[in-house]
C-alpha cells in the first residue's frame, strides 16, 4: 500500500514518538520481556494500583448502584453517556474520511437527543441507524501513528503510547468535560464511571475464575483489540494503517 503524508499524520506521529522515547529512557528490559510492553515493571505497578482502588472502592460502589438502581434507569443512562459518544465519533469519522459514519452517527445523536429525551432512550437504534463508535486514538492510528508500547494508565487502566496521547484530546473533545457548571460536570463523570464499571461485574467475575495472570490477559486483549480497530480500516481500504506495520 502507498503511504501518503499529511499534517495530521505528521503531528500525531511525532506526538506518539516523543512520548515513546521520553518513557523508554528510564526503563530497561529483561530477555524475557514481552517486545510489545517493554514497561512492564512500570505498568505492573500501576496495574497494582489502579486493582487495588477498584477493590477498595470502585468495584462495591458499582455493586451498590446494580442492586439499588432499576435496569430501566441504568439502561438509560447507559443511552444518555451513548448518545454523548455519537457525536464524539461523528466527529472522527469526519477526521478519518469516513463520510457514511459521521453521518450516521450525527443523525443517532440529532434523533436520540430531540426525540429520546436528550438520549435516555435509545430511538436511533429503534430506527436502524447504526452506530460505529470511534475515537481519537482510533483515528491517530489511521493516520499511521504507531502504537508505541503498552502503557497502564493510573486509575484510566490499558493503554498504549500513541492511545496515551490520543486520550487527551478524547477528553477535551468530551461533551461533558465542556460542561462549565463544575458540580453538575463532576457528578456527570462520576456516574459515568460507576455505570461503566457496573457493566463489567460480570466480566470482571469470568477474568477472575479464568485468568492466572489477569495483567497479561487485560495487557493482550487490550492489545490486540486495538491493532484489529485499526486493520478494520485498512481493510476498508481507509487509512495508512498502524506506523509499525
Amino acid at each position: 500500500m502507498t503511504h501518503l503524508h499529511s499534517p495530521i499524520g505528521a503531528v500525531c506521529k511525532g506526538a506518539t514518538l516523543a512520548l515513546t522515547f521520553s518513557l523508554m529512557a528510564g526503563c530497561a528490559t529483561g530477555p524475557d520481556a514481552n517486545p510489545r510492553d517493554p514497561l512492564e515493571p512500570f505498568n505492573r505497578g500501576v496495574y497494582q494500583f489502579n486493582d487495588a482502588v477498584d477493590t477498595a472502592v470502585l468495584k462495591p460502589v458499582a455493586t451498590a448502584y446494580q442492586k439499588v438502581t432499576p435496569s430501566p434507569v441504568r439502561t438509560g443512562v447507559g443511552n444518555f453517556f451513548g448518545n454523548l459518544g455519537d457525536l464524539w465519533s461523528s466527529v472522527n469519522a469526519g477526521l478519518q474520511l469516513r463520510p457514511r459514519e459521521a453521518t450516521e452517527n450525527l443523525m443517532r445523536f440529532s434523533v436520540n437527543t430531540v426525540f429520546g429525551l436528550a438520549g435516555l432512550l435509545d430511538i436511533a437504534s429503534e430506527m436502524g441507524i447504526p452506530r460505529t463508535r470511534l475515537d481519537f486514538r482510533q483515528t491517530m492510528g489511521r493516520w499511521g501513528a504507531p502504537s508505541g508500547p503498552y502503557l497502564v494508565l493510573p486509575l484510566l487502566g490499558p493503554s498504549s503510547v500513541r492511545d496515551g496521547t490520543g486520550l487527551i484530546v478524547d477528553v477535551v473533545g468530551d461533551p461533558v468535560t465542556g460542561v462549565d457548571h463544575v458540580p453538575t460536570r463532576n457528578s456527570l463523570m462520576a456516574l459515568r464511571v460507576v455505570d461503566t464499571r457496573a457493566g463489567l461485574l460480570r466480566a470482571g467475575t469470568l477474568l477472575d475464575d479464568a485468568a492466572l495472570d489477569k495483567y497479561s490477559f487485560m495487557r493482550d486483549f487490550y492489545l490486540n483489540r486495538r491493532q484489529n480497530q485499526i486493520e478494520d480500516l485498512i481493510d476498508k481500504g481507509i487509512g495508512l494503517g498502524d506506523g509499525e506495520q
